[in-house]
């Protein structure tokens, strides 16, 4: 399940371009605006809007420590922000003045880079604002840009469909006809595909365009052994062009949103659609993820942005090993616990579990003795609740990393039943040797009540279904 938890209706016109850090949300719009508001209840910062820029912001992106926030508009600028305040650090003039349609900050924060609609490329120090390096690409404008995971290149986008591939020294490396009415967005997921002989990583790397399609491609590079860009598939779920794409933070999620006003979330693995959601009302523009946490943005020319969260089995279905199940809930961060707290009614909660540092592991392990002694939970009702939902998503987890349906799992033992049958009313039901089995199992120092189930009268009914009646 996926489900619309928010709408921000702040911006007067377009919304262009949206970001999440750890803690925030960033949007900018033809507005000439940027807002930043808290991932915490969705309330806009005191000192946003920001305003500086004089023509629409197209893009807006945070440094990876979240602290910097940089923006770029049709001015010819790009700016950057400390997102603590809202303080202006710093304005980067485009050497040749043209709009500036994209930008983005490199995996360790030293560069951003700038991309024009001269088709000019601009990587500036982001430490020292000055311009670094400076290229160009033939044809286009230069609207779209993503760094690799491990910072040795990045990859831009044209408006004449180029996918054009740069090293940390500006120095271009390849260049591809990828989309053939153009390019509208790129995006590399964060996870390498494998590792192979003498340190080499293949990315996963993804691009939109005009002719309605997402496309996948596997990228990988060296010095020694240089770069390789190889087409993987294309994924042919809108029926318009597709003006957005992200991975999600883990790699396993890839969403898009188009002219079509839908926005499709595929399970990267399989590239099946898991879910297609239609509450824009006009073209969708753009997209995000939000890092460890289960949040989505989405931004739409009808001025809006949504905000949507994904419930554990979504995210289960993208994952394909037991393994990775584990490994999610366990490394679930305390932000990912209040967020799935939230989920099930209990925000109240989400005070004391935050003061106590509770996160994933933690949360698998509590018990009613320590919630009632070590969190200080009064309520009866409350701890019985978090037990029980709790005890769900044990057994959520455990279904779906075993491809086991829940019904063919015994309520009492959580075992795969063997030899059932289903009843006239539709229930599955265990036959009656398994059935008292379990019950033998179940229940302790009764022989003489599973001697009494043996011995019933077949008019009776004693069955798995009967039992609980």
């Amino acid at each position: 399940m996926v489900k619309l938890i928010h709408t921000l209706a702040d911006h007067g016109d377009d919304v262009n371009c949206c970001a999440f850090s750890f803690s925030l949300l960033a949007t900018c719009s033809l507005d000439k605006t940027i807002r930043l508001y808290s991932l915490h209840d969705f309330t806009e910062l005191p000192h946003s809007p920001l305003k500086f820029h004089t023509y629409a912001v197209h893009c807006c992106c945070f440094s990876p420590s979240g602290h910097i926030l940089a923006s770029c508009s049709t001015d010819g600028t790009t700016v950057l922000w400390n997102t603590e305040n809202g303080q202006m650090l710093a304005v980067m003039e485009q050497p040749s003045g043209s709009p500036v349609r994209v930008c983005q900050f490199s995996p360790d924060s030293r560069c951003l880079t700038s991309g024009a609609a001269d088709g000019t490329v601009v990587l500036w120090n982001a430490q020292s604002y000055k311009l670094y390096r400076c290229g160009s690409v033939k044809d286009g404008s230069l609207v779209a840009c993503a760094f690799s995971p491990n910072g040795s290149f990045f990859v831009t986008g044209s408006s004449c469909g180029d996918l054009t591939v740069w090293d940390d020294k500006m120095r271009c490396l390849h260049s591809e006809k990828a989309h053939d009415l153009g390019i509208t967005c790129c995006d590399f997921s964060s996870q390498p595909v494998s590792d192979g002989e003498q340190g080499l990583q293949f990315f996963r790397l993804a691009s939109c365009g005009q002719d309605c399609q997402v496309k996948i491609w596997i990228v990988s590079f060296t010095h020694i052994l240089g770069f390789e860009l190889k087409y993987k598939s294309a994924l042919s779920g809108h029926c318009a062009p597709v003006l957005a794409c992200a991975f999600s933070h883990d790699g396993q999620m890839l969403v898009s949103g188009s002219v079509d006003k839908s926005v499709i979330v595929y399970d990267t693995n399989t590239e099946n659609i898991l879910h297609t959601l239609t509450q824009h009302t006009r073209y969708v523009t753009t997209c995000a993820f939000a890092p460890n946490t289960l949040l989505l943005a989405t931004g739409s020319m009808d001025k809006t942005v949504n905000i949507w969260q994904f419930d554990l089995e979504t995210l289960c279905q993208a994952r394909s090993t037991e393994d990775q199940l584990k490994q999610f809930t366990e490394d679930w961060s305390e932000e990912d616990v209040s967020t799935w707290l939230c989920a099930q009614d209990l925000k109240d909660l989400v005070g004391i579990f935050k003061m106590n540092n509770i996160d994933g592991k933690e949360l698998l392990n509590l018990t009613k003795e320590s919630l009632a002694d070590d969190l200080k939970i009064e309520s009866l009702g409350l701890r019985s609740k978090v037990l029980r939902k709790i005890e769900e998503l044990r057994t959520k987890v455990k279904s779906l990393s075993s491809g086991i349906p829940d019904e063919f799992v015994c309520p009492i033992t959580r075992e795969l039943m063997k030899d059932p049958v289903i009843a006239s009313d539709n229930f599955l039901e265990l036959q009656e040797e398994p059935f008292l089995t379990t019950i033998a199992v179940c229940i302790t120092d009764l022989d003489d009540e599973v001697d009494s189930f043996k011995t019933a009268q077949p008019e009776q009914n004693i069955e798995g279904h009967g039992c609980y009646s």
